[in-house]
């Protein structure tokens, strides 16, 4: 395990704390990816992989000077290839400590402040772009994952066993096919645990890939269930999962894997990661930054 991580990690996790009334950006603490990249061969200059960490807060609340409150859907977004992610915990302690200061004459103000605020913070402490959007509860839902085919439904379950719950790469199985093929997979059944708290976490996968090698679906199926012992942060997950996919893969092949996770504490996760020559239809739609990136996702 990365102990340098965990011990950042652990400044906040699984500790009583109060944090602040008031705005502070001392509260936010950056976790180096590094560490469990190397655990899987992934080269920090030589990514095999673009994509976003997208990242949901449900419950961001401030009040403007007068005292009126203003409560929002806050998106945030930011590059994958930067060294270091938030630690969550620290990041729901930071948006709490706006939720009794003052900012602005009005709400069109105080939104545009603190918009402004926390782009800093987080541009400062990740050192990379950050981007900050306030989402009105009209906001369209993207569509990008109509197409996707749940996992469940192409297996037959009563001749399945399951019997790995540790990440175990050996379960994946191919097969070549005589033409590339287009997957397009989901699976609902996601299951991980925070690795300083223990506590599990759910999301659901999506997995799109193009290529002349099938993954074999019962194999995917039992691979994507081991995680549900694993030890790991939300982004962690996905560039494993990634990883592995991308290591029995032909080079050039199109990936896309997405992890999005149900939200903990008013925030989720929505890591996305897909290989640079990858072209989805309407992908575009989950890295826009006044659209959700979660469609049909348990909420």
């Amino acid at each position: 395990m990365c102990q340098k991580t965990d011990e950042i990690a652990s400044t906040f996790l699984g500790k009583k704390v109060s944090g602040s009334e008031l705005y502070d950006a001392s509260l936010l603490v950056a976790v180096p990816r590094c560490e469990n990249r190397q655990q899987y061969n992934i080269i920090e200059n030589e990514l095999p992989f673009e994509g976003y960490d997208i990242w949901h807060a449900y419950e961001f609340s401030s009040m403007t000077e007068n005292g009126v409150p203003v409560t929002r859907l806050m998106k945030i977004k930011y590059n994958c290839n930067n060294k270091y992610i938030i630690e969550s915990k620290s990041l729901k302690l930071y948006l709490n400590s706006f939720n009794m200061s003052r900012f602005g004459h009005n709400i069109h103000e105080c939104l545009e402040i603190c918009k402004n605020i926390i782009e800093r913070d987080l541009s400062e402490k990740l050192q990379t772009n950050v981007g900050i959007a306030f989402l009105e509860n009209n906001t369209e839902k993207c569509e990008i994952f109509k197409e996707f085919k749940n996992l469940m439904d192409l297996i037959d379950e009563k001749e399945l066993k399951i019997e790995q719950f540790k990440e175990t790469p050996a379960l994946l199985e191919i097969e070549n096919s005589d033409l590339p093929q287009e997957y397009y997979l989901t699976f609902e059944s996601l299951r991980s645990n925070c690795r300083v708290t223990h506590q599990p976490d759910f999301g659901d996968v999506f997995i799109y890939y193009k290529s002349f090698k099938h993954i074999k679906e019962d194999s995917l199926f039992k691979y994507l269930c081991s995680f549900r012992s694993e030890y790991h942060f939300h982004e962690e997950c996905c560039e494993m999962i990634y990883k592995r996919l991308y290591d029995i893969l032909n080079e050039g092949d199109n990936l896309l894997v997405c992890a999005l996770y149900t939200r903990r504490g008013g925030i989720d996760i929505c890591p996305a990661r897909w290989s640079r020559n990858c072209v989805v239809q309407d992908i575009h739609k989950l890295i826009d930054i006044n659209k959700f990136a979660r469609c049909g996702v348990k909420q």
